[in-house]
């Protein structure tokens, strides 16, 4: 995992009454401010994330040039410097692969089965990022109920993935959510059932047949500290002891009308937004 050199939020920067701003990245140290970053000498990689708690929401729009070249054609290719981008894309795709291999045992492998971790900061330098991690093993007849405080931060949300920590069919099924689009419970905490069979409530998150799998839960743009009080409880029960066990669940329930209106929700904004 490399190492974060300058990390920040748009919460840093000085943004104009229209919303768009000009944020500009070099070695002068004479310009460091609220819109010049001063680059360390071994900085390689600019990240940046773009969250929606709403998918529907319109996408902004980001664009990133070289104030020294813009105006001006690059010099033509040569056989030496395609085969150097090869050799350097190469290079990252197997850090990637081995990365993600090992991410998994680094995160959750190797805690309980069926919990989760309190909230702690997000390693590799996302400024505002908490996240608390997991892994399920159930039963088709067993469902896991993940009970979490709605949060003051702009974006909460938890998603299921498979073992080798790859997310499951996100749109054409319910297997994340995000805290706009869940349904909170009158107790101000939102409780999230994960399991195989339908349980009939609003907050199930599908399996889809994965027995095994990981959860993760991410707050962004937090303004303080998260702690354990702001963290998940979870709880293994059987599916059909959910109306017992879920405190609110006439309140959780959801017709087959209601979820396929969920689901084309779902299908609708994320069509519309990887046509954006």
């Amino acid at each position: 995992m490399p190492d974060s050199l300058t990390a920040f939020d748009d919460r840093e920067l000085d943004i104009a009454a229209d919303g768009t701003f000009e944020l500009r990245f070099g070695p002068d140290a004479t310009r460091a401010g609220a819109d010049y970053v001063v680059l360390p000498d071994d900085a390689a990689m600019l990240v940046v994330r773009e969250v929606y708690g709403d998918w529907g929401e319109r996408r902004g729009t980001l664009r990133i040039h070289r104030a020294d070249t813009l105006g001006t054609a690059p010099p033509a290719l040569t056989r030496d410097t395609v085969a150097k981008r090869y050799g350097v894309a190469g290079k990252m795709l197997l850090g990637r692969l081995r990365t993600f291999l090992a991410f998994p045992e680094w995160f959750y492998l190797n805690l309980p089965v069926n919990t989760m971790t309190e909230p702690r900061r997000t390693p590799g330098g996302l400024a505002t990022q908490f996240s608390s991690a997991g892994h399920y093993e159930l039963a088709d007849d067993q469902a896991m109920i993940v009970t979490v405080p709605v949060s003051d931060a702009p974006y909460q949300g938890i998603q299921l993935g498979s073992m080798w920590y790859i997310s499951t069919d996100y749109v054409n099924h319910q297997t994340s959510l995000t805290a706009d689009q869940a349904r909170p419970d009158p107790d101000g905490r939102l409780r999230f059932v994960i399991s195989e069979r339908d349980p009939g409530v609003a907050n199930w998150l599908e399996r889809l047949g994965h027995a095994r799998g990981y959860v993760q839960i991410r707050w962004q743009r937090t303004s303080r500290e998260l702690r354990s009080a702001d963290g998940p409880a979870v709880e293994v029960v059987d599916v059909d002891e959910l109306p017992t066990r879920l405190p609110f669940h006439d309140h959780a329930r959801i017709t087959p009308d209601e979820w396929a209106d969920r689901i084309a929700r779902r299908q609708t904004a994320f069509a519309t937004r990887m046509l954006g």
